[in-house]
């Protein structure tokens, strides 16, 4: 996995998440190791990643099958049906844009941040 894609590991990796939240915009992507289509879209952040805005927002990733107590907690959380893959952008800890399936791609991701974020100095 890519150094600027943290993996959430523990429920308190998600907590510092959601208060790093307040600081700065998250896009947290919710994988599946079994799911031909989170491949997809997992291909599909790291095409964002190697884009010039991706540090003006953290990135994270929880894969269900071997940590579902986060992911379930992220559900809980932020008020989110569970679904994989499911990016998240969250502000302030909470949900402001959200996509799931094919609806994960590179230019969605950009076009989330653009809205989301403040225009770059």
């Amino acid at each position: 996995m890519r150094p600027d894609l943290k993996a959430l590991q523990h429920l308190s990796d998600l907590d510092r998440l959601l208060d790093d939240s307040t600081r700065r915009p998250v896009l947290l992507f919710k994988h599946s190791y079994s799911c031909g289509t989170s491949a997809e879209a997992l291909d599909q952040l790291i095409e964002h990643l190697d884009d010039a805005r991706r540090e003006e927002a953290d990135y994270a990733v929880v894969t269900v099958q071997t940590h579902r107590e986060v992911s379930n907690a992220v559900s809980a959380r932020l008020g989110v049906r569970h679904e994989t893959p499911q990016a998240l952008l969250i502000r302030d800890g909470r949900v402001v844009w959200s996509a799931s399936h094919f609806r994960v791609t590179a230019v969605a991701v950009a076009r989330a941040l653009d809205t989301h974020l403040p225009p770059p100095r």
